[in-house]
């Protein structure tokens, strides 16, 4: 099939250009404009505070073969007895000792200490696979001086994201297929270039934001032969313009959340938008995957804050017009692009709305005698619509496994301190053995909280719950950036660790909870498991519905391939979760290692529209990832 992308020419044409009708060049009334136009008399300065957060060579900052921060990791330290620290001090539990936290993973999880195995050195260039290199693409990425790199490191770096069997592979082996080369685009007219020098020559190309995926989003399919190219965005990362009186912001999709939030938070603005991964991923990505975020309640999903979408495809560029709030004209051909996870093109520039930063930001908890209770209040917050920027229920083996986590103030100080009156003296019937906690956040105006807390909390009391604090409740919602680092102290011990997540019905929320962990115990045990942990929470509310999000554990020790067993436990949890109703995903994407799952879930005839579109946009299958279909 004779491809449909544009001839080198008109490509380089577009990239000499003027900015397109909604590009960075233009102002306007109530906008400022970013840092293609210059430092501005406005809110702040064009250039973000500090520059980007995380450099072009990521591996200066982040770990290479684990989560996060270089210097932010659990540590495992010997005195009298075992106990566990947190470096660095990028977080509130930082330079802490968690003395509790030994003993609960060793109780839980049958952990020795003193059989620790540390994952692999950094491989020596030799050990990573040499690049399959189509030298024209090359020569004409090097003439036109758009930023590259062929190391081997720059390489191995975006080859992966962050599922337990890729984290596995780096620590103690090494892919068979990695990117061949890795460019850095500056701007919009950049990605055109590549694109259509991509088609020209047979390229393939791989878009690449902040590497957080936990789908096998990023991994090279083994049997293509062609050159792999990562388009890493992270260079994109300027905020174009932002219209104060249409409360929306022209964005570059390579810009990170924390970075996006602190230059918006500069000016008096949010999105709002807040993953779990926010500190590192990408707003590409967001939009990529139907990204949701912990305060959609408020702020809503990506779905719901994209105005505007620009998206580099082998057919051209796609964009809607207007930029208006809303347009009734055909199935929206943005909604073909979120969710579309790097396989039509790359989305360069998204415009988002903002709100300006709520004057009140309140943080709360509510204790439950036991998780049917805090689903019941759960539904009922939701049909009375009064959510608050967040609410998230853990279930008991949560709430004690967080609790393993404070600082030596008694396994359960924190939270007896906050509840010492009214747990002690009225409710001691409450069984630590069953009790959870839901954590809240509240945002708006003083009058705004004021009145939600107070219907919430009465809400809670109606199902059984009593306010257990706000520092509960701010202390839960930090530990969810932190909880990603505990994967790797696992690994250094035997321990593998996941997560995955569901969307599903008020009426079976409960049952899914209680069914697929009773399925994963017993697979467990028929798999001669001997120490395992299984946990979830309610992380979002709807309507209709809710998600939920699990972790799962287990020691290996002793036992063969642990990846291909847990891979092999959560496939029948994932079955688990379809037959009681669930989703195959709420926002983690499909990527590869749900694709098996895409028929039951869109229908035949949904999936072959699907690569139907595929085949239009990308008829030589430039974006050739493998995900989704």
């Amino acid at each position: 099939m004779a491809s449909s992308a544009p001839d080198r020419l008109t490509v380089l044409r577009r990239h000499l250009s003027c900015p397109g009708r909604d590009g960075a060049g233009r102002g306007a009334a109530g906008r400022w404009q970013g840092a293609a136009a210059g430092p501005q008399d406005t809110k702040g300065a064009a250039t973000p505070p500090g520059g980007p957060s995380i450099p072009q060579k990521r591996q200066e900052v982040l770990k290479w073969n684990g989560w996060g921060y270089k210097d932010s990791k659990f540590v495992v330290h010997k005195g009298d007895d075992y106990y566990v620290s947190f470096t660095g001090n990028r977080y509130k539990i930082g330079n802490m000792v968690l003395p509790h936290f030994a003993g609960w993973v060793k109780e839980t999880l049958g952990v020795d200490f003193e059989d620790c195995q540390p994952p692999q050195p950094p491989p020596l260039p030799h050990q990573i696979p040499q690049p399959i290199l189509h030298q024209g693409f090359v020569d004409e990425v090097r003439a036109l001086g758009l930023n590259h790199s062929l190391e081997g490191d720059d390489r191995l770096f975006r080859a992966h994201g962050h599922t337990l069997a890729e984290i596995f592979v780096l620590r103690q082996g090494m892919f068979p297929r990695i990117p061949d080369m890795v460019v850095w685009p500056g701007a919009h007219k950049d990605v055109e270039v590549l694109v259509g020098l991509a088609g020209q020559h047979g390229v393939v190309l791989i878009p690449f934001g902040g590497g957080t995926s936990v789908s096998g989003a990023l991994l090279c399919p083994e049997e293509e032969s062609r050159m792999i190219v990562s388009l890493d965005t992270s260079q994109m990362s300027n905020i174009l313009w932002l219209d104060e009186k249409n409360l929306t912001a022209r964005i570059e999709a390579g810009i990170i959340g924390q970075d996006l939030e602190r230059q918006l938070r500069a000016r008096g603005y949010t999105t709002g938008h807040e993953p779990d991964s926010y500190e590192f991923s990408s707003l590409g990505g967001w939009v990529a995957t139907r990204a949701s975020g912990m305060k959609k309640n408020i702020y809503g999903n990506i779905e719901d804050l994209v105005v505007q979408v620009r998206v580099v495809t082998p057919r051209g560029t796609v964009e809607r017009y207007p930029a208006g709030p809303r347009l009734s004209a055909g199935p929206d051909v943005q909604h073909l692009i979120m969710g579309s996870e790097g396989t039509l093109g790359v989305v360069t520039e998204v415009t988002l709305k903002v709100r300006p930063l709520p004057p009140v930001v309140h943080y709360g908890s509510i204790a439950f005698p036991d998780f049917a209770s805090g689903v019941r209040c759960m539904r009922e917050v939701a049909l009375q619509r009064c959510q608050p920027a967040s609410i998230r229920l853990m279930d008991n083996q949560q709430f004690r496994f967080g609790h393993a986590l404070k600082p030596p103030t008694g396994l359960f100080g924190l939270f007896m301190d906050g509840l010492k009156k009214v747990y002690i003296t009225k409710i001691k019937c409450f069984d630590v053995e069953r009790m959870c906690v839901a954590t809240l956040l509240f945002e708006g105006s003083e009058q705004e909280v004021t009145a939600q807390e107070a219907r919430l909390y009465k809400i809670a009391t109606a199902s059984g719950g009593v306010p257990a604090g706000g520092a509960n409740g701010e202390r839960g919602y930090m530990l969810t950036f932190v909880i990603a680092y505990i994967r790797d102290l696992g690994f250094d011990y035997g321990i593998v660790a996941e997560s995955f997540e569901t969307s599903v019905p008020w009426d079976r929320v409960y049952t899914l909870c209680h069914n697929v962990k009773h399925r994963i115990t017993s697979e467990c045990k028929e798999r001669g498991i001997k120490h395992s942990f299984v946990t979830c929470r309610v992380t979002q509310t709807y309507d209709a519905g809710a998600c939920v999000y699990f972790y799962f554990a287990f020691n290996y020790r002793g036992l063969s391939d642990p990846v291909h067993l847990y891979e092999e436990i959560e496939g029948n949890a994932r079955n688990e979760i379809l037959a009681c109703g669930g989703s195959i995903s709420h926002h983690h994407g499909i990527g590869k290692i749900r694709r098996q799952w895409m028929g039951q879930t869109v229908s035949a005839p949904g999936l072959g529209a699907l690569k139907a579109i595929k085949e239009y946009f990308d008829p030589e299958n430039i974006f050739a990832n493998g995900n989704l279909l």
